[in-house]
């Protein structure tokens, strides 16, 4: 018979992982339909204005545009119609992001699992998700907010991705780091004052850097109204995202520290007969 103590934990993060795997493949699901729901419309709205503006070209540039599709046929390209980029090009695309978002929380999850001061399994699990929502995508959405076709120009686009995952990468380091500085405080402060250190340091370090990288301003003529009611249909879906992946995420880690919290409390009774 084996002891208790060679038992395999129900809390092992393969457990979480199994769960945050499942948890971001539901919340890529939900993103989708809310992301074709609001953002397509205006998606198509923005690429009429496109081919609107696009419409007095010169027979020369269609001849020569005529002639690079011929060319992708014969090296075996294929052009994906605009049916399928909204419908199964979106779909595989959000499940394929929450999958993978839902499995990096639930590992940070795991991780933090009970070194962030007195938080039970639910509450440091709903924690990991919020500062993973707010370093991950409000920040950087912030500073750089997404954009729909005929916004900005092709030949800025390599700088303008390098700064938003440069702004990206120091979001993320500066919440791990403002983490681990706000729980080494608990032990000389209180969890509000140290909690509030960690918040005020990783607003100064991410102000900051926001400020000194580029500021994008591309948006030529294009309307304002169809440009607000795109960001705000993409941040709701991101919105959406994280909060299937953390709400899922804290239900199923909760019952799965009431499973393990019932499995000890048998072996203790099982001990004491």
């Amino acid at each position: 018979m084996r002891a208790p103590s060679e038992e395999t934990s129900v809390l092992s993060p393969a457990a979480f992982l199994v769960r945050g795997l499942a948890v971001g493949l539901v919340a890529g699901l939900i993103a989708f339909v809310v992301a074709f729901a609001l953002g397509e419309p205006y998606v198509e709205d923005a690429i009429t204005l496109e081919e609107s503006a696009a419409a007095p070209a010169s027979a020369g540039h269609h001849a020569e545009q005529s002639e690079q599709s011929e060319q992708s046929e014969q090296s075996g390209m294929v052009e994906i119609s605009r049916e399928n980029q909204k419908s199964w090009g979106l779909l595989t695309g959000t499940l394929a992001v929450g999958t993978a978002l839902g499995g990096l929380v639930a590992l940070a999850a795991a991780a933090v699992l009970g070194r962030l001061g007195g938080l039970s399994a639910r509450g440091s699990t709903a924690l990991v998700a919020v500062v993973g929502f707010v370093a991950v995508a409000l920040v950087p959405f912030a500073k750089y907010p997404a954009t729909p076709p005929a916004v900005g120009s092709g030949d800025t686009i390599g700088g303008r991705t390098a700064a938003y995952f440069a702004l990206l990468l120091v979001s993320v380091l500066a919440a791990v780091a403002m983490v681990v500085l706000a729980r080494r405080l608990c032990g000389r402060l209180d969890g509000w004052t140290a909690g509030f250190i960690g918040a005020g340091g990783y607003l100064l370090i991410v102000s900051v850097a926001a400020a000194l990288l580029p500021t994008v301003n591309e948006l030529g003529d294009f309307p304002a109204d169809t440009l607000w009611s795109f960001r705000r249909s993409s941040l709701i879906t991101l919105a959406a995202l994280w909060a299937g992946i953390g709400v899922g995420l804290t239900v199923l880690i909760g019952r799965l520290h009431d499973r393990a919290a019932a499995q000890l409390a048998r072996r203790q009774l099982a001990a004491s007969l």
